[in-house]
Formats: C-alpha cells, sequence, structure tokens
C-alpha cells in the first residue's frame, strides 16, 4: 500500500541520519571522558579505544531508542506540517492505523535493543570491570613513567625508576620514598623486578640500601642488601568474583533474585519496555499545528524521553532497596507511560472528529 510504504521510507531514511548525528556527538563526549580517565591515572592509555567501544555498546541501547523517537517525531511532524496528515485524514485513516506501518519499521530495533539490553549489556559491562581491575590492580612499578616520580595507588610510597623494560617488570636505579605511621623510609638499588609469588606480586631490589627514621624516636637505621623483596599488589586480578549486578548475566540475575539483581533486572526489562512505549508516544505526540511557527511539542517530547528514562533509573533503585517489588515497580513505570500513549492517540482522534460533527450537526 501506498501509505505503509511511503511511511516506512521516510522513517528508515530519518532514523539513519538521526542515528548518525546521536553516535557522533555521544561518542565524541565519550571519547572526551575516556580520555580524562587516562589522564587522570583511572585507565590505561593502551585501553582507551578499546574502552571507549565498550562505552558505545553499552549506551547503543538507550541510543537507538532516542534515534527511533526522534525520527517517528520527526517524520510524522514534517507530515503535520506539509499537511499530508490531513489528507490522510481526510481519506479515512485513522491516527491508529500509523501503528502497524511503524511497528513494521521500528520492530528490528526493537529486537536489537532486548538483544543489547539482554546479552550484550552485561558482556559489555563485565569486560570494562576486567580491564579497570586489571589496571588498578597492576604493580605499582608498573605505573612508573621513566624519569618521573610517581605515587602508588595507596598513596604510601613515592617510586622513581631512571628506566625500564618495556614490560613495565624491570627497572634500573630505583628509589622509593615510603611513609608509614610511625616511620619514614628511602630505599635504593640498582635493579628492580617484579615477581609473582603465590597470587602476591614482589618488587625484589638488588643491590641497594635502605634508610629507615623512627619519626617518634628520631632514631636512624641504615642497612645495605644484596636482596630485598617489597610486596607492592594484592593477589592477581579475579574480576569474575566480586562482579556488579550490571556486569552480571541476565540468567545469573534470574537464578539468583537478591534485591540488587532484580533492580538491574527490572532496569533492563525496562529499556525494552520504554523503547516499545516511546514508539507510541512518538506517535500521539508528533501532533502539531502547521499554523503555528513554534514547536513546543518536541521540546515536550524530549522532556518526556529524559523524565521516563530517569523514572527507569529511579525503579531500579526502589526495586534494589527494596521499596517496591519488580512487578509493581515495571508496572507502574511502564503501564503508565502506555496508557500515556493511548490517551495522547485518543486525544488526536477526538480533536479531529469533533470538526466533522461540528458540520454535520450545522448541516
Amino acid at each position: 500500500m501506498l501509505f505503509d510504504s511511503t511511511l516506512r521510507r521516510d522513517l528508515a531514511r530519518t532514523f539513519g541520519a538521526t542515528l548518525v548525528v546521536i553516535l557522533t556527538i555521544v561518542l565524541t563526549m565519550m571519547l572526551i571522558r575516556t580520555l580524562g580517565m587516562a589522564a587522570g591515572g583511572k585507565a590505561a592509555p593502551q585501553d582507551v579505544v578499546l574502552l571507549l567501544g565498550y562505552t558505545a555498546l553499552a549506551h547503543l541501547p538507550t541510543m537507538l531508542a532516542l534515534s527511533m523517537f526522534v525520527a517517528i517525531m520527526g517524520t510524522l511532524g514534517r507530515m503535520y506540517r506539509d499537511s499530508e496528515m490531513a489528507i490522510w485524514f481526510a481519506s479515512g485513516v485513522s491516527l491508529w492505523r500509523f501503528i502497524r506501518p511503524v511497528l513494521r519499521t521500528t520492530w528490528p530495533v526493537l529486537l536489537v535493543v532486548l538483544l543489547m539490553s539482554l546479552l550484550v549489556w552485561p558482556w559489555v559491562n563485565e569486560r570494562s570491570a576486567v580491564l579497570k581491575d586489571q589496571f588498578e590492580r597492576r604493580s605499582n612499578l608498573s605505573r612508573v613513567t621513566p624519569g618521573q616520580f610517581e605515587a602508588s595507588a595507596d598513596g604510601s610510597r613515592v617510586f622513581f625508576i631512571e628506566r625500564n623494560s618495556p614490560d613495565g617488570t624491570d627497572g634500573r636505579n630505583v628509589f622509593i620514598y615510603g611513609r608509614l605511621k610511625d616511620s619514614e623510609s628511602v630505599t635504593t638499588s640498582r635493579t628492580g623486578r617484579v615477581d609473582v609469588e603465590n597470587d602476591n606480586r614482589y618488587l625484589r631490589l638488588g643491590d641497594g640500601q635502605r634508610n629507615e627514621v623512627d619519626r617518634k624516636s628520631a632514631e636512624r637505621t641504615l642497612s645495605r642488601f644484596d636482596r630485598y623483596d617489597v610486596i607492592v599488589g594484592d593477589r592477581l586480578a579475579s574480576p569474575t568474583d566480586k562482579l556488579p549486578p550490571k556486569a552480571r548475566s541476565t540468567v545469573a540475575l534470574v537464578s539468583t533474585p537478591t534485591p540488587e539483581h532484580l533492580g538491574e533486572l527490572t532496569w533492563r526489562l525496562g529499556l525494552i519496555l520504554a523503547a516499545t512505549n516511546m514508539v507510541l508516544l512518538a506517535i500521539g505526540l508528533a501532533a502539531i499545528n502547521p499554523r503555528r511557527a513554534n514547536n513546543w511539542n518536541l521540546m515536550f517530547a524530549l522532556l518526556t524521553f529524559i523524565v521516563y528514562y530517569n523514572l527507569i533509573n529511579l525503579s531500579r533503585a526502589w526495586v534494589s532497596n527494596g521499596k517496591m517489588g519488580m512487578g509493581s515497580a515495571l508496572l507502574l513505570t511502564h503501564g503508565a507511560a502506555l496508557l500515556l500513549a493511548i490517551y495522547l492517540m485518543w486525544r488526536q482522534e477526538s480533536a479531529k472528529r469533533m470538526p466533522r460533527r461540528a458540520a454535520a450537526a450545522g448541516a
């Protein structure tokens, strides 16, 4: 049918253009934040591109839903401004008739949102947690840039290395300043190497000396050594044993229904339901008066989108804190959005019939 094919073609074209714009804006913001994390020592510089990809995949469901929402709003809004909607309405096409071609165009996007929310989202968060955990659990020696003074992760030591090996495990001319509760120490050595023993990392210093000062008694101790071992890290990374709920698979959340897991599951299911409801909301919110120059309905629609997704985050917090059950949170948040979408379309249909009734009464 001409109606279906025309509408679906316009929707697909607008959705593609909108998605490119939103992806460009969001990726630019994510790149700036990721570079800031790397500059601040919270992420490894070599992992910036990988973290950017993980972050983009994690936010892709929201970007797809927003692009789809804006595309429907833009396409139907243009049809209202160009009086195409008036022609379709005069031909006997109701606003409810727009649901079928819109859903036929958007169902692949909804399917992608479903798969991304239930499968890709936990995997992306798990991989990001692994990268961050590995970076945080690196040896203190591997954090040091040759020729620069740098502090350890807990701030109790300051390291200086004249040069080190490419893998960050060997160093030459190592300087370590340590500050404990009751003492300060300065350790220097010609060589330093990081070894792993019993799941702990040790910095093995060779051919050096250690000068320690007791801060209470001011007693000084100077000792020389051929080998001196210092623990520089906890046990090796095992990021899978303490994963946050957002990094656990959907099956794991269902199998262990703790409040935190149910809250995360509420959020994932909420993304899917919200994407579907936003399709219906866009049909009802797209109506504009072509005689008016302003476009407040688009501003109101974007505000609705923001409020809706904030309510999804609130529903996760309610379920995680035990204030509300998972079913109640889903019904309250998404049931209300569905009722609002139905009301908006019903109101548009009622407003469309009023001139016909007035004309019939006058005749």
